[in-house]
């Protein structure tokens, strides 16, 4: 315990005796003037240093935000082949953007060059690059058209995992049928407007002919909400309240009706594919393909706007 007395006493002593050196002082100098705001200065340089100091602080705070997020100049990450996927890890995709990516095909050709015959297509994906929702503009009172939206969905959107029977038949055209995988994905996007228009991206059940240039048909778009989901006051399509606990005489108005009785009936949307690159050798396809089917009625309480979903298709076909 002497000892630790000693020295700290000891350099107590030496510090004393050896201030710190003028260049150490003169090198945090401009530091000190920047970030101080001095009670010495007059009320106008005090107020000009304050703010100074502020937007030094912001900017490096914006700086580090950016740092942490992962944002970078790089954009949409580098699209992989199926068996650069398939090599990944769990941890080498995470984060990455890939996952919500379809896969793309190395080589092959520039045209559908699939033979005739009775395939089964697997690891069918859906990935959109654009939505566009039917609606009037807010600048004036025009007829409604398609308007770009901006996406308030995390990337989850895309369709994978999808199969059915694939046919090529000897005149060219071909058909798909959907049966079975990940066929739908809760989205949301919001207008210029600030209006969100939520809707279930799918094609459930699809039936698709045509040839490979333009091939495509009708499917099925389920409620974007289930009939044991209760609103607000209670109601709901298989429990909960019949009407408003607040308004019971009101139960049958005309006005109420549509928000009493819950809708869950399906809607139908339509999709088109073209082919634009195919591998024979590996019974990989890849296409554009556009989808313009209803959004959410929120139980049939409202009417659905169209969406239109264009994006990119690939398949894998086996015999």
């Amino acid at each position: 315990m002497a000892a630790v007395t000693t020295v700290a006493l000891q350099s107590l002593t030496a510090a004393k005796l050896h201030p710190p050196s003028q260049s150490v002082s003169k090198s945090f100098k401009p530091v000190t003037r920047r970030v101080s705001c001095s009670l010495h200065d007059d009320l106008k340089n005090l107020t000009l240093n304050c703010v100074e100091a502020t937007k030094i602080a912001g900017f490096a705070l914006a700086t580090s935000a950016l740092v942490v997020s992962g944002a970078s100049a790089e954009g949409v990450p580098k699209r992989l082949t199926y068996k650069e996927i398939q090599s990944k890890t769990y941890m080498e995709v995470k984060g990455t953007g890939t996952a919500n990516q379809c896969p793309t095909i190395e080589g092959g050709l520039e045209s559908f060059a699939i033979k005739p015959g009775k395939y089964y297509a697997k690891k069918v994906c859906l990935e959109p690059t654009s939505f566009t929702v039917k609606a009037e503009d807010v600048s004036r009172n025009a007829t409604p058209v398609f308007q770009n939206t901006k996406l308030m969905t995390r990337l989850t959107y895309t369709l994978d995992e999808i199969e059915g029977p694939f046919e090529v038949a000897s005149d060219g055209t071909v058909r798909f049928l959907e049966k079975d995988g990940s066929d739908y994905a809760t989205v949301t996007v919001q207008l210029p407007g600030g209006e969100r228009i939520p809707f279930l991206f799918t094609i459930k059940q699809l039936v698709a002919t045509g040839k490979p240039e333009s091939f495509g048909g009708d499917f099925l778009v389920p409620s974007y909400r289930g009939s044991s989901f209760l609103d607000p006051k209670g109601r709901g399509g298989s429990t909960g309240y019949d009407n408003a606990v607040a308004l019971p005489a009101r139960g049958d108005d005309e006005e109420l009706d549509k928000e009493n009785n819950k809708n869950t009936a399906a809607s139908v949307g339509e999709i088109t594919f073209s082919v634009t690159k195919s591998k024979p050798e590996s019974g990989e396809v890849i296409s554009l393909f556009e989808s313009i089917q209803p959004s959410d009625t929120n139980l049939g309480a409202k009417t659905p706007e169209d969406v239109k979903i264009q994006g990119i298709w690939y398949a894998k076909l086996e015999q």
